[in-house]
């Protein structure tokens, strides 16, 4: 009896976190869920790819098919956004609108960015779902993370010139609902010296950065990075949120690059890119990330959407890397000798 009870429960809060067909989207428990949503997204799509110089928003319509069989049909808006792969990949990462009168079951989502794959085929929509569970690592180590959720695209040309494609994509989490859940506020703060962020923070996204074999980042100059400040107290040191995985080398994209100053041979090569630090702070930082390794290979090990291939590579990497801070003697050498001095 009480198992049928616990079923029952479970059933109904299943169908309260998926929201029914008639009820608006709530855009919280939207991304609690690690379901993937059927998506159909019909636009003129090769006014889409050209639009890259003075991106505006076009029409499109979306419809999405949640896990309990409920369907949300609306008219948004759609613009092409980013910078690398609006010039190097078939379609731009993209901005939906969602708050349109045309679409008032989606308009709590109000706007999100839509990271698809640089192009078509199985290779491209491993990489997708590789970048995918960097997002899903992080919110493991940490809830001063963007929250993602995953999709499976179908690409309809409104103007029938474009064959229909699909693909994985996910949308990230819009910055204020981060910040809201973390009790903070966006702050924009270009060129921040990085010694005026969060300390603790800071530590904990460039041993994370390190983690994953990501350089394609900076505090200082806000590249690929959101800065929030608690609520009470805007002018405390913000802290520091990273985000865009694409070119780590825990994802290893074939067209990802690293900086010629770095001198580094591929991306999959890591280099801890940290300001010095005592090594009681490191291993404070380190006993969060060994704390949550076994949840972290849990997760990569049962997302089988990616190949048993790729899980075990991402694993390997990641091994690659507990290894290295497994001991005081490694920690001294790659995060107090070699940290940056400028």
């Amino acid at each position: 009896m009480k198992k049928k009870s616990a079923l029952i429960l479970s059933l109904i809060l299943h169908h309260c976190l998926i929201f029914s067909q008639q009820s608006p989207v709530n855009r919280q428990l939207f991304f609690l869920d690690d379901t993937p949503i059927e998506v159909t997204f019909t636009t003129d799509i090769k006014k889409l790819r050209n639009d890259k110089t003075t991106p505006v928003y076009q029409p499109a319509k979306i419809s999405m098919r949640f896990s309990d069989t409920s369907v949300i049909s609306e008219d948004i808006r759609v613009k092409p956004r980013g910078h690398f792969r609006k010039n190097n990949c078939n379609l731009a990462s993209l901005m939906l609108n969602f708050k349109n009168v045309s679409s008032p079951k989606l308009s709590p989502l109000d706007r999100l960015k839509l990271v698809g794959g640089c192009e078509n085929g199985n290779m491209y929509d491993e990489l997708l779902l590789k970048e995918y569970l960097v997002y899903k690592i992080q919110n493991i180590l940490s809830n001063k993370s963007f929250r993602v959720r995953l999709l499976h695209l179908n690409f309809n040309d409104s103007r029938e010139k474009v064959k229909s494609y699909s693909q994985y994509g996910f949308f990230i989490e819009d910055v204020n609902d981060l910040a809201e859940r973390n009790n903070c506020v966006e702050i924009n703060n270009m060129n921040l010296v990085t010694s005026m962020a969060n300390r603790e923070q800071v530590t904990f996204v460039n041993l994370f950065q390190y983690m994953v074999g990501n350089v394609d980042w900076s505090i200082f100059k806000c590249h690929n990075i959101k800065l929030l400040a608690p609520k009470n107290d805007t002018l405390a040191s913000p802290y520091p949120i990273p985000y865009d995985f694409d070119f780590c080398g825990l994802v290893n994209a074939g067209y990802a690059s690293t900086p010629e100053d770095l001198g580094m041979a591929s991306v999959r090569e890591r280099l801890y890119r940290g300001f010095p630090r005592t090594l009681d702070e490191l291993q404070a930082v380190i006993g969060i990330f060994t704390e949550k390794k076994e949840n972290i290979m849990y997760y990569i090990d049962h997302f089988e959407l990616c190949s048993t291939k790729c899980r075990r590579g991402m694993k390997e990497y990641l091994e690659e890397f507990y290894k290295a801070v497994s001991t005081r003697k490694n920690i001294e050498s790659i995060f107090i000798k070699n940290a940056r001095t400028e």
